[in-house]
């Protein structure tokens, strides 16, 4: 009797879960929420925006609402007066911007820039829940989306990506990849290439860093339409969005420097590869032969035909997108952490982010599995699983990869734990189901790994790394930068990451931060702290700078202490200070060492 009951109470709650499953996404989004900020309180009243794509996401904001031109997105507190050349879109400055001015008569200029940074980022996580949920009740089961949010709970990486403060777009490029793969799942053939072309279009809008997620999506939607000739309806309807949302995304978010042929945004290169795509795809939906050879052949020919125009078009965008020159890459972009590979980072880090997608990847597996004989749900399912796979992969070349991959890894770890839990409590004893299933949890949800290195003592910090992270943690800070801020308006010569936080929380202007298309200017900043003082003056100059700035200890600095140990740093640093820098009072806790250039 109580066997039945148990067993009743968990159909009615599973039943309960798949007719009110929109609510128990709100839910969900407003309880981690809630969860994000108050974790954050403390950086939230202190404005510590915790990157240098968020010190400028806010310092280009401002610059816009006081005026500048909607398509002009130059950055001329950097660099000025030419300014700096940023490949960025405003469609991510829309929501921050809407809530500055929304909170501004409550709470003042100060309070409401506050609030913005604290609730912007969390905007985009209802709609990633809400794509992921759906992506989950259409290839696994209506109910099975709850295992996807608790393995969600768990994945740092991705959460990090919506937390206050994280103002940039990275986490809109996550919830835009979450609703194309939603898409890519859905059966309703003509919904689902929408859905999929929109996202596609709105993501190449923001920025490329997800361009190689949905290349492999559009590949898997070509394939399906070449296993299955009545999927034409999905196929033509992902070309007529791809086209035309690339187009309007284009006209409405592109600036006047992504006019140019630049491979590093949506410009005319990618515009017109995104048209004649959408072109030949129609044209293919259109003619969607009978025999499934000559429909494969159609679908090459027209890959064959998007590939030799690229290369004719824009042979300059076959190589790295970011077309940094050797000097730039050496100096600077080598040394940027998220670019370097993942087993290039300590064991501690390197597991709490592979550990979700590697569980999702076996996840993945068993879901292809089970689907096997499923010749409708199948090729959705083994189109998600593409993307999936090669995020995890990624990794292995860059770290960046790792929201996405954790992201997408929810859903395979959704897909273990729904198929295997059931066959572990129905199996042995009660001590073995409950071990057993425990293990299984912990495990798949990504949830063992995180909780064991609670239990692993981290190695102990060096009084060198104390000393950095002191300086990283003061450097960055209102407190520190006020007597910065109170000195007379000027351009102030500092560290390639220095200048976003400068000019996000002072008046001051500086030279450059770390955006790959002002490479002259980063290789001037690494090379004036690199080489000897004649040629740090004679760079200073040229940007006719009235400060040096430079905080001593912080990240950047180990880069000029181990590759340039006689370099100007490291005799600033000594107190070797030439003539023409005179020295300004700051207080004595203050992180910083300031110089008014004079000569």
């Amino acid at each position: 009797m109580a066997g039945r009951k148990d067993q009743a109470f968990e159909e009615r709650a599973l039943a309960w879960l798949d007719r009110h499953w929109k609510l128990v996404v709100v839910l969900v989004w407003l309880g981690l929420c809630a969860w994000f900020y108050v974790s954050k309180t403390a950086e939230i009243r202190l404005f510590a925006l915790p990157d240098t794509d968020d010190n400028l996401r806010m310092a280009q904001v401002r610059a816009w609402m006081k005026g500048q031109d909607w398509y002009d997105l130059r950055q001329y507190r950097l660099n000025p007066p030419a300014g700096a050349n940023i490949h960025w879109s405003r469609l991510v400055d829309l929501p921050l911007a809407g809530l500055i001015l929304l909170f501004r008569p409550f709470l003042g200029g100060p309070g409401a820039d506050r609030m913005a940074v604290a609730i912007a980022p969390m905007l985009p996580y209802l709609l990633l829940l809400f794509s992921v949920a759906l992506t989950v009740r259409r290839l696994i089961d209506p109910r099975a989306y709850v295992l996807a949010f608790l393995a969600m709970f768990f994945a740092a990486s991705t959460n990090g990506m919506f937390a206050p403060l994280r103002i940039d777009h990275h986490g809109w490029q996550l919830a835009i990849l979450a609703l194309g793969v939603s898409g890519l799942a859905d059966p309703n053939r003509s919904r689902g290439g929408l859905v999929f072309g929109l996202a596609t279009a709105l993501s190449l809008a923001i920025g490329l860093e997800m361009l190689i997620y949905f290349a492999i999506g559009a590949a898997a939607t070509v394939l399906i339409w070449v296993g299955e000739r009545d999927e034409r309806e999905r196929l033509r309807a992902y070309a007529v969005a791809l086209g035309g949302g690339t187009t309007v995304g284009f006209l409405l978010f592109a600036s006047n420097d992504n006019w140019n042929a630049v491979c590093d945004a949506l410009s005319p290169v990618w515009l017109a590869d995104a048209l004649l795509g959408g072109a030949l795809l129609f044209g293919l939906a259109m003619l969607s032969p009978a025999d499934w050879k000559r429909r494969l052949a159609l679908a090459v020919a027209a890959g064959v035909v998007v590939v030799i125009f690229h290369a004719i078009a824009a042979p300059h965008c076959l190589q790295r997108l970011e077309g940094v020159s050797p000097e730039v890459e050496r100096l600077w972009l080598s040394h940027v952490r998220e670019a370097r590979p993942i087993y290039r980072h300590g064991w501690r880090i390197a597991s709490l982010v592979v550990t979700l997608p590697i569980t999702g990847a076996i996840g993945w597996a068993l879901l292809v599995w089970v689907r096997r004989r499923d010749r409708e749900l199948l090729p959705r399912v083994l189109a998600v699983a593409a993307p999936a796979l090669a995020a995890t992969l990624l990794l292995l070349w860059q770290t960046r990869t790792g929201p996405a991959a954790q992201m997408l890894g929810t859903i395979g770890a959704a897909a273990l734990l729904w198929f295997l839990v059931p066959r572990l409590w129905n199996a042995g004893s009660s001590v073995v189901r409950v071990l057993g299933v425990t293990a299984l949890v912990l495990v798949g949800a990504g949830a063992a790994v995180p909780l064991a290195l609670n239990y692993v003592p981290s190695k102990a910090a060096t009084p060198r790394e104390k000393a950095i992270g002191r300086a990283n943690r003061l450097c960055g800070s209102l407190p520190g930068l006020r007597p910065i801020a109170l000195q007379p308006k000027g351009v102030v010569f500092t560290f390639v990451d220095t200048g976003p936080r400068l000019i996000s929380t002072t008046h001051h202007s500086s030279i450059t931060g770390p955006y790959h298309r002002n490479g002259e200017q980063i290789a001037d900043v690494m090379n004036a702290f690199r080489g000897d003082a004649d040629q740090a003056r004679r760079i200073v100059t040229k940007y006719r700078s009235d400060f040096l700035l430079i905080c001593p200890n912080s990240s950047t600095t180990t880069i000029f202490t181990s590759e340039a140990p006689t370099g100007f740093y490291v005799q600033l640093a000594k107190g070797r200070v030439p003539a023409w820098l005179t020295p300004v009072p700051l207080p004595v806790d203050s992180p910083f060492k300031l110089w008014r250039v004079t000569g």
